[in-house]
């Protein structure tokens, strides 16, 4: 079996306004998908990511702090599953809660070293 990562872009919930409420509903989502995916064997492990960041680059890794101009969408977090091929994880994606919020999962093999 294969590893992917699932990578999860999309709005800060706090940013885009939503209810004490409307958090909680969407974090039972969450829970609810994780636990789906580990009851059929396909997810090793996950975790949310704030959203600041810092940058290093170039040969003295100079740093830049956050937020980004040219980043258009927030990398909320990421999963990793197994799978046997880049369609099942397609299917299992399809569970990400924040679609209806323009949320957007990238998809990428884990290269195994």
């Amino acid at each position: 079996m294969k590893e992917f990562m699932m990578i999860f872009l999309g709005a800060d919930y706090q940013t885009i306004g939503l209810s004490p409420e409307e958090s909680q509903q969407r974090m039972k989502m969450w829970m609810d998908w994780i636990g789906d995916l580990t009851t059929e064997g396909k997810y090793i492990e996950g975790r949310p990511l704030l959203p600041t960041a810092t940058r290093l680059s170039g040969e003295s890794a100079i740093a830049t702090d956050g937020p980004f101009v040219e980043t258009k969408e927030l990398i909320g977090g990421y999963f990793i599953v197994k799978a046997d091929s880049l369609a099942e994880v397609k299917e299992m994606a399809k569970g990400f809660p924040d679609f209806d919020l323009d949320g957007t999962v990238e998809v990428r093999e884990v290269l195994q070293m």
